[in-house]
């Protein structure tokens, strides 16, 4: 496979091993090794069997980091292409979402010809490990990924969720998972932060808890050669950039004047005109307004919604929940921690 999990770093010898123990937050059920993640949105354990390619692409986020953003740049890369028919969603599905029946997914993913790119928000020690894949995890400061997250929420249809998950895969399991809707749980909390920030991660993928205990598994892994890890705010300093030593990890090659088109195709607006086609979900309707899943694409706006006190008690969570190592990047990246900001 390609290098480059960290600018600068030489991956490290033995990376085409099973992925290590991991960090704290999962449920304890083992599924073939490896550690099984369930929420009311999704599960881990749909993973099982699944039968990968050589060549194969996951794309492996915390939710609300640039998962759409990371997808649409593979595609275009993938492709040498800046349109999509059919849409995103369905040439990129989220295998262990649980509002689509997974013998279809899995059917839809058999059938394509193309170099597959496959979504999921399950962390690196939950995903089957293939010598022949190509892992990607992307970051964001957890604090933005929270607004986003909230801003999602409002957004999401979430009768329209449940009913796609009853179709799906039923609603009986609910009874075992809390909350039994999507986002944190929110009842016995005074505000959606501290839901966001207190939450133990074991059920709630939108939460501090998950979203460092994820980039944790990557970050164990980040000298393997099969592994990547971009960031939110690096792609929001320099697309191209970001786009060449993206077209590097998956040994695309194209011409220069070629990789400013696509990177000027994958800017925030961009992406947000094409919503329709690049807006998960978009083919079920589950957006109240699909152009708005697409928000605002900033780094910071987080300053707007924390207060002094949730800033004090967050900094107490990242020290509990990461290494300051890990910390510093998911707060600034590569190119941020490269400048010292």
């Amino acid at each position: 496979m390609h290098a480059t999990g960290t600018p600068g770093s030489p991956s490290a010898s033995g990376s085409q091993r099973p992925w290590g123990p991991g960090v704290v937050v999962a449920r304890e059920e083992p599924m073939s090794g490896l550690k099984r993640y369930r929420s009311v949105v999704a599960d881990s354990a749909r993973w099982e069997g699944f039968a990968f390619r050589p060549g194969d692409i996951v794309i492996s986020t915390p939710p609300k980091c640039g998962t759409t953003w990371m997808q649409t740049l593979c595609a275009m890369l993938v492709f040498d292409a800046i349109e999509f028919n059919p849409p995103l969603t369905q040439i990129s599905p989220w295998l262990d979402m649980l509002t689509a029946d997974r013998a279809e997914i899995v059917e839809r993913l058999g059938r394509q010809q193309h170099r597959r790119i496959i979504k999921t928000h399950t962390p690196l020690d939950g995903l089957p490990y293939d010598p022949g894949v190509t892992y990607i995890c992307v970051g964001r400061d957890p604090r933005d990924a929270a607004c986003s997250a909230m801003h999602h929420m409002a957004n999401m249809d979430v009768e329209r969720f449940l009913e796609l998950r009853a179709a799906a895969a039923g609603l009986e399991d609910l009874a075992e998972i809390a909350p039994q809707r999507p986002g944190p749980a929110a009842e016995s909390a005074p505000t959606p932060v501290h839901a966001w920030l207190e939450s133990d991660g074991r059920e709630v993928s939108m939460s501090l808890a998950y979203m460092l205990c994820h980039l944790g598994t990557f970050w164990e892994h980040r000298h393997a050669s099969q592994v990547a890890l971009f960031h939110y705010s690096d792609l929001l300093a320099d697309l191209p950039g970001q786009v060449h030593r993206l077209a590097g990890v998956l040994g695309v090659e194209m011409a220069d004047d070629r990789f400013l088109e696509l990177a000027a195709a994958g800017t925030f607006a961009a992406m947000k005109s094409r919503a329709q086609m690049l807006a998960p979900g978009s083919d079920v309707g589950l957006w109240r307004n699909t152009e708005d899943f697409f928000h605002r694409g900033t780094s910071g706006q987080w300053r707007e919604v924390f207060t002094d006190g949730d800033l004090r008690r967050y900094q107490d969570r990242v020290a509990e929940l990461a290494s300051a190592e890990l910390a510093a990047w998911a707060h600034h990246g590569w190119l941020g921690a490269a400048v010292g900001t």
